[in-house]
């Protein structure tokens, strides 16, 4: 791999990352002018704004014929959120789950994976099923901004601290206008540059540009949400960090695969390997979310070392494949056989000692 490959691609992600943070300062600035609350901000303009780099990178991909790169983005990017973002916070200080939009967004989140693995399962998404996924983005922001308004006060104070910008004045409206024109012009150029140096780099390396998708651009596209995370985690905004991961996802899921899709006359291939591994582990993850999150109960270091370990295991596994090393045979079925089952026997009673716990709470006040 050369220098200008390297060049090109390092030169996407900064001007993506800079892109999304010109995108959301001046949205944000402007929905404030407008009496739009910070809590709607966040569960809106800050969601798409952190999510914008993986809509430009999928959408531009698909439009230059590297659909399998786009889809592959988009799910490793979930991936990644949920396993290393929410890890990591959750190791830098215990996260508690107090903000109710949170605990509905969760299943909403796992009902929206499982519906992009049924229309994976014929191995393309089409344009009208990504305009499908288009409408249901538009319809949960709807429900969104209506269930804020039965928030309660401690999540919007808290909402208000991070996302509280000031109105802006009538002589600065040029200023936030040009932030967010400059925002989508460095996401749109980034997003080629990084497409381009992120094919380069597959053929570079030998490897497809599905893996190369999986992993480093998928990571690199998720660099915003992980700034706003672990900052929001380090100030103690626990429910930001939290639900900037799942607003995320959700935001993935449904406006990038469904505008990378239809941009596309045919829509995007779904590669055959990330069908029959990756999918699944994006689903899986969305489930492992259940138990912690519906309960309302803390993200303790423990539960995140967990997640974190998952997904340094499951790079492991894309590295071995990619290499046909001799251990990944052994490697597979000490996950497949004790591992998985282990986790979702812990998660299990997790869940049934909250759910108990809960009932007995209920009956003691009755």
């Amino acid at each position: 791999m050369d220098a200008a490959t390297a060049g090109w691609f390092v030169a996407g992600l900064v001007l993506l990352v800079v892109g999304a943070e010109l995108l959301v300062r001046g949205a944000s600035r402007l929905a404030a002018s407008v009496g739009i609350s910070p809590l709607v901000v966040g569960l809106t303009v800050v969601s798409l704004g952190t999510s914008a780099p993986e809509a430009s990178v999928s959408v531009s991909a698909s439009l230059q014929g590297s659909g399998g790169l786009a889809y592959a983005n988009i799910v490793g990017s979930n991936i990644f959120n949920v396993l290393f973002i929410l890890g990591l916070c959750a190791v830098v200080a215990p996260l508690v789950v107090q903000h109710r939009l949170v605990r509905v967004d969760v299943p909403v989140m796992i009902g929206i994976s499982l519906l992009t693995w049924l229309l994976s399962l014929d191995g393309t998404v089409s344009r009208w099923e990504g305009l499908l996924l288009v409408v249901l983005m538009l319809a949960y922001m709807v429900a969104s901004v209506r269930g804020s308004r039965r928030e309660t006060e401690t999540v919007k104070r808290e909402y208000a601290t991070e996302h509280g910008a000031r109105p802006t004045a009538p002589r600065r409206v040029p200023r936030d206008v040009g932030f967010i024109v400059a925002g989508l012009v460095l996401l749109v150029l980034g997003s080629r540059w990084l497409v381009t140096g992120a094919m380069a780099v597959a053929a570079a390396l030998g490897v497809s540009d599905v893996i190369v998708g999986l992993t480093i651009v998928a990571a690199g596209t998720s660099l915003p949400e992980v700034a706003t995370s672990i900052m929001a985690t380090i100030r103690g905004e626990r429910d930001i960090a939290v639900g900037n991961v799942i607003g995320s996802n959700i935001f993935n899921l449904l406006g990038c695969l469904g505008l990378a899709s239809a941009a596309a006359p045919d829509g995007i291939p779904v590669p055959p390997n990330a069908l029959a591994f990756d999918v699944p582990v994006m689903v899986a993850t969305s489930f492992a979310c259940l138990p912690i999150f519906v309960t309302g109960h803390r993200i303790v270091r423990l539960e995140g070392l967990l997640f974190f370990g998952y997904y340094v295991a499951y790079t492991a596994f894309l590295v071995m494949d990619t290499a046909r090393h001799d251990a990944l045979p052994a490697y597979s079925a000490l996950m497949l056989q004790f591992v998985l089952p282990l986790t979702l026997i812990t998660l299990g009673i997790v869940l049934y000692r909250a759910v108990t716990r809960d009932s007995g709470d209920k009956a003691q006040a009755a």
